[in-house]
């Protein structure tokens, strides 16, 4: 899909606010809500947009810690690394999830309400698994900035 200036710009206005109505958005950009309606199912529909979400604050809910845990492997096989994916997927407490080149091969950020959780959430994911040969734990001091937002202009 070729996103014009006003898909753009619809698209830095919901990152931001996803509550805002498609008559203020169309206030913003200088469309009908008509045609913010159309422009946002459109990118929806072509996965462009792929979920309206809130943002929670993880504090409230009483998620204190962000740690970020390198994982190295045993065994790169596809179905290994495969189970591995689908245990990381299905874990609430891992936030993000990437498959790396480098040094290890996993990096994981994940939300816990203390160092207990996260001790048993390493028994669970890495321990109990066959496949992983180690696994470094950066503990966050302070979260400077984190978020999901995808820059619309270079």
């Amino acid at each position: 899909m070729t996103l014009d200036h006003f898909d753009l710009a619809l698209l830095d206005a919901v990152q931001r606010d996803a509550g805002t109505s498609q008559l203020d958005l169309g206030a913003k950009v200088n469309l009908s809500s008509a045609a913010v309606n159309r422009r946002l199912k459109k990118m929806t529909a072509d996965g462009v947009i792929r979920g309206t979400v809130a943002q929670v604050d993880a504090q409230s809910l009483g998620y204190t810690l962000t740690v970020i845990t390198e994982v190295e492997v045993e065994n790169e096989r596809l179905d290994l690394l495969d189970d591995m994916k689908r245990t990381f997927l299905a874990c609430p407490q891992v936030q993000q999830c990437f498959y790396v080149a480098g040094e290890c091969d996993f990096v994981l950020i994940l939300l816990v309400r203390n160092m207990e959780q996260y001790t048993q959430l390493t028994r669970e994911l890495f321990f109990e698994s066959n496949n992983v040969k180690r696994f470094k734990t950066l503990v966050s001091m302070s979260n400077v900035k984190t978020g999901l937002f995808v820059p619309t202009a270079d």
